[in-house]
């Protein structure tokens, strides 16, 4: 059970890498692929998911928009912000829904204390949220989650901000909460780099993973 890490290079289209992300799924499904971990960033792009409502796209201006089949509301992804597409096979570890979408939170909770980054859960809101640096009392979004699980494989997965161009998170209301906000590890002070990030996620998943561990593998794709 040995996930492979991929980083791919450049801004990723996002209906293309979906499309591959999805053959990916289905190779696993039928034992012609192993497990992968996609690292990567998108060009500006906003993406709606299965309960995305129309009053939520508040100005896309000339952002891209594409529905996707993911859980989850409207977000923004876009240079900046590394996303990881995770695909496991559920059957082969816990085929269970609420546990896969708590480790993924566990995941993102442990890398980012690597910085010394307190993340946080909200009950009902997947994600993970940190005190905001700007707003006394409020909790701000860092990390957000979708996922599709088809006959027990997973794809999609989560989006951490490094040090993207917050205002992409101004044409939506991100994953529809209105009482909080956007923000992001550089906003919070926090100089690391996507390399540093990356071996941050690395090293978490092999802590809140069972029996898992990780091993990079460079790609073009």
């Amino acid at each position: 059970m040995t996930p492979a890490f991929r980083k791919i290079d450049g801004q990723a289209p996002y209906p293309e890498t979906v499309a591959a992300m999805q053959a990916h799924a289905e190779a696993i499904r039928a034992g012609t692929a192993d497990e992968e971990v996609w690292l990567l960033e998108h060009a500006s792009v906003l993406t709606g998911g299965t309960s995305a409502t129309p009053a939520d796209l508040v100005n896309p201006g000339g952002i891209p928009v594409h529905e996707t089949g993911r859980g989850g509301q409207w977000t923004w992804h876009g240079p900046g912000q590394r996303v990881a597409y995770v695909m496991l096979d559920l059957q082969r570890r816990t085929p269970d829904v609420r546990a896969y979408v708590h480790t993924l939170e566990a995941w993102i909770i442990t890398a980012l204390a690597t910085f010394g980054v307190t993340g946080t859960r909200r009950e009902g809101l997947p994600g993970i949220w940190v005190a905001s640096p700007t707003a006394p009392d409020r909790l701000d979004k860092i990390a957000a989650i979708g996922v599709r699980i088809s006959r027990w494989v997973t794809w999609h997965g989560v989006a951490i901000n490094l040090d993207p161009d917050l205002a992409g998170f101004d044409a939506i209301i991100p994953c529809g909460v209105r009482d909080g906000g956007v923000t992001s590890l550089r906003q919070l002070g926090i100089e690391a780099d996507m390399d540093a990030l990356d071996n941050a996620l690395r090293n978490a998943f092999d802590m809140v993973f069972p029996a898992a561990y990780s091993q990079t593998v460079t790609s073009s794709r």
